[in-house]
Order: C-alpha cells, then sequence, then structure tokens
C-alpha cells in the first residue's frame, strides 16, 4: 500500500476504498429512496394508503438513529476499533434486506402488500443507519486533519455520484420497455454489485485516531440532550437540509415523468446523465473552490441559484423538450456542488460541539445527519404519492414499463399536469424554506480548524478564544 501524503494519515489505498464504499451505498440509498415510490405505485396499491405506511415506518427511524448514535458512542469492541465492526456487519446484511424489501409477492392482497413493505422498510432503514452513521463517523477516526477530511469528503461526493449515476443508468434500462427485467431480478443484481463495492473499506481502511480512554465514560441521555441543545448549528444546518431534502420529490416521480411526460420510461436515462456528469466535473473541482471559497457561502449562493433556475423550469413547461434540457444540464452545476458539500458541515458541527459542550459525541451528531437523510427520503417519497393521488392518480399493477405499456393506462391532463408540480414545483419551495435556516449558520472553515486543535489539544481554550474570529 502506498505511504501517507505528507501531513496525510491515510494512504492512496485507504482513500479508495473509503470512496469506493459510497457508489454502493449510494446505489442501496437510491433504489430505496428514488425508486420505492415507483415500485409501490405499480403494486395496485392505493396510493394514499402507501404514503400513510411510508411515514409510519419513519417512526422507527425517528427512534432508530438517536438510539444507535447512544449505543455507536457507548459501545467499545474489544479490538478497539470504533466504525469498522459496525460496518463489517451492515456490509453483510445491506444486500438482503433490499432483495427483500422489493420482492411483495404479486398474489398477496392490498394489506398482505403493505404489511409486507412495512416490515421489510424497518429491516431495510435499520441495516442502512448501520452502513451510514459509522462510515461518516470515520472520517474522525482515520484522521484528525481538516483539509484531509474536506478532500475525503469532496472526493466522496464523486464516488457517490457514480452510485447515483450507476442506479440512474441500469435500472431504468433493465426495467424498461425494451428489456422488460422484472423490478426484483434488477434489484437483486444492483444489491450484490454493490455490497461488492463496499467490501474493500472493510478490508483497508484503518482507525488510528481513535482514542476510546478519551471519551465520556459516563455519557447518559442527558448529557445528549445538552449536547445537541448547545450545538445550535448542527440542528440549524439539519433544518434546512430537510426542508429541501423532504420536498425533493423529483426523484421519486422521475420514471413517471419520462414516460407519461416525454412518452418512454428511457428518458430517465437521459435526465439522469444530464444531472450527474456535470456535476462529476464540479466534484472534481471542489478541492480548489474550497481553498477560494468558504463552503458554506458557496452552498448558500448555489441554494439561491437553484431556485432561480427550478422556476424558471417549472413556469416554461415540459412541452419544449430541448429547453427543458439545456435548462436541466445548467441547473446540474449548482445544484452539484450543493449535493457535494451537503454532508460536509457534520464534522464541522461535530467540532464545534465538543468545543462548546466539552462532550465527544460523534455518533450522534452523524446520527443526526443519517436521520435527516432517511426521514426526508421518505417524507419525500410519501409526499410525492400523495400528492399524485390529489390529482386523482390511476394506480396500476405492473412488473416493468414494458407491462404498464402493453396495458395501455392514460392518466387525466388533470393527473399529469399534478404530476409536473410535483416534479418541478414542489422541490424548489423547499429549497426557499431551507434558505431561511441557513441564514443562521455562522461558522466558517477557519474557525472550525481552531475549534479541531483546541479539541485535540494542541492549542488551549484560552489560545483558541483569541483565535477565533467571533465569539461561539
Amino acid at each position: 500500500m502506498s505511504k501517507p501524503k505528507p501531513n496525510y494519515m491515510t494512504t492512496f489505498g485507504e482513500r479508495v476504498s473509503y470512496w469506493t464504499y459510497f457508489v454502493g451505498q449510494n446505489v442501496y440509498y437510491n433504489i430505496t429512496a428514488a425508486f420505492i415510490s415507483t415500485y409501490l405505485a405499480m403494486q395496485g396499491v392505493d396510493l394514499a394508503k402507501v404514503a400513510l405506511v411510508l411515514l409510519i415506518v419513519k417512526i422507527w427511524d425517528a427512534v432508530n438513529d438517536p438510539i444507535f448514535g447512544y449505543i455507536f458512542d457507548k459501545v467499545k469492541f474489544k479490538s478497539g476499533l470504533k466504525s469498522l465492526p459496525w460496518l463489517c456487519i451492515a456490509t453483510g446484511l445491506i444486500p438482503i434486506v433490499t432483495i427483500l424489501l422489493f420482492s411483495i409477492p404479486s398474489g398477496f392482497s392490498e394489506l398482505g402488500k403493505l404489511i409486507w413493505f412495512g416490515v421489510a422498510y424497518v429491516a431495510w432503514d435499520t441495516v442502512y443507519t448501520l452502513t451510514d452513521v459509522p462510515a461518516y463517523a470515520m472520517l474522525n477516526t482515520m484522521t484528525d486533519n481538516l483539509a484531509e477530511r474536506n478532500t475525503l469528503l469532496s472526493v466522496n461526493r464523486v464516488f457517490s455520484g457514480v452510485g447515483v449515476l450507476i442506479y440512474g443508468v441500469v435500472l431504468p434500462l433493465l426495467i424498461s420497455e425494451d428489456v422488460g427485467m422484472s423490478a426484483t431480478e434488477a434489484i437483486a443484481i444492483m444489491a450484490v454489485f454493490s455490497g461488492m463495492t463496499m467490501l474493500p473499506l472493510c478490508i483497508h481502511c484503518k482507525e488510528r485516531n481513535y482514542k476510546p480512554q478519551e471519551e465520556e465514560e459516563n455519557f447518559t441521555i442527558k448529557q445528549m440532550l445538552r449536547y445537541l441543545g448547545q450545538n445550535k448549528y448542527l440542528l440549524t444546518y439539519y433544518g434546512g437540509y430537510m426542508a429541501t431534502d423532504a420536498l425533493k420529490t423529483s426523484a421519486a416521480v422521475l420514471l413517471f415523468v419520462s414516460f407519461y411526460l416525454f412518452g418512454n420510461s428511457l428518458y430517465a436515462i437521459l435526465l439522469n446523465v444530464l444531472n450527474m456528469v456535470p456535476g462529476v466535473f464540479a466534484a472534481m473541482a471542489m478541492p480548489t473552490l474550497l481553498k477560494k471559497f468558504d463552503k458554506f457561502k458557496l452552498l448558500f449562493w448555489c441554494n439561491i441559484v437553484n431556485i432561480v433556475l427550478g422556476l424558471v423550469i417549472y413556469f416554461a413547461g415540459y412541452q419544449n423538450s430541448t429547453f427543458f434540457l439545456i435548462m436541466t444540464c445548467i441547473r446540474t452545476v449548482p445544484m452539484s456542488i450543493v449535493g457535494i458539500l451537503a454532508f460536509m458541515f457534520t464534522p464541522d458541527c461535530a467540532e464545534y460541539g465538543q468545543y462548546k459542550s466539552g462532550i465527544s459525541a460523534k455518533g450522534i451528531t452523524f446520527a443526526i445527519q443519517t436521520f435527516s437523510v432517511k426521514i426526508t427520503g421518505a417524507v419525500s417519497s410519501a409526499l410525492a404519492l400523495f400528492l399524485l393521488g390529489l390529482f386523482s392518480w390511476i394506480s396500476v399493477e405492473a412488473e416493468s414499463f414494458e407491462e404498464l405499456a402493453a396495458m395501455g393506462i392514460q392518466q387525466s391532463n388533470g393527473a399529469l399536469n399534478g404530476l409536473w408540480i410535483v416534479y418541478a414545483l414542489v422541490p424548489v419551495i423547499g429549497m426557499i424554506i431551507s434558505t431561511f435556516f441557513y441564514l443562521g449558520y455562522k461558522l466558517n472553515d477557519k474557525d472550525v480548524q481552531i475549534m479541531a486543535k483546541c479539541n485535540a489539544g494542541e492549542i488551549t481554550r484560552e489560545e483558541a478564544e483569541a483565535l477565533l474570529s467571533r465569539k461561539y
């Protein structure tokens, strides 16, 4: 394995293994977050009932993530490792629960299908937590170099984008009118592939910055709540994140938009490529951008640009497909930057939380991140289905779009207009709401680095206070 870069604690092989992990993890996430609504809408089940079950199972999510964050901070493995044992367990389980989730028996009654989905989703949700919280918390145990963490996170978003692109191209192709593979078969293929990309992290990555003897030994629920109460920027940032992603309903209906508004489900592949390819270049340029701009200011103004371009796309409509594609491609650049930056603030909030409270609770901090991702994914899917139901969407039962096309079912003009609103307008409303949250976020990169040095014992509290740009 190659030697670490100067001032870097990780080797190139470790970094690649860390990054490829997120290829598979993002395939799993997008299968469930983006495709689950399409899959359920093709099970012949009432959309309002599906939306209700989606929200009910997320009650477990509301309990699951903080509980695991608490367990994560408390459990000390005999190996002396913090994150790797959890990730090894999760890597083995996630393909199994994903395949089960998308294997609802066609002969089941509506109630039977809803029960199968509810139970399988809770199982999937629990295992996904094991793939997520430790993976991001591991940044702090792999290295204490903030620049190295930012590099790991920014390049991580490139590999995450590859995972999204694989999902966005391969799954629509396999279940399209031209191939006609069933959803269950297609998901099984993708689940096995994704598990293989996650395995190298379990083999090659090391935790060298973890010092269990320095962690809070008497970590209580009261301390956890005090930590969260004092970590206002964690709550502020993820308030904005949740507003954006809870209303990000476009992914949930993309295949229906492609099939009904543009005439072929394979159109989704073109949209996914247009959405992802510019994003890969944006991610590659991110380390350079972060040297010139504070990452939060970059996120804030890209969010504003996204709002403006989103409104243009909605009011222009989908009838002029050329204009729609051009605007989609342009909008992808600022949208990709926001997506790349999205999880780069959690380590900062972890440092700030420790600096303010004196409590090292990285598990709780990253559990908030995972909770936000999963709850917004469920809300956006449920909201998309619920809104389609309001526009009198016709429920169907089909294994693929080949079968759906053969049925010849036509949706009403009102339903198609509702589909466009769910795809193009609702996400913009979420971005507008998030802007008001982001106005309250005041952390900057230079101050976080000072807090990290103080937390690591490299400088005293008094020295840190003198160096910070403002009083926190």
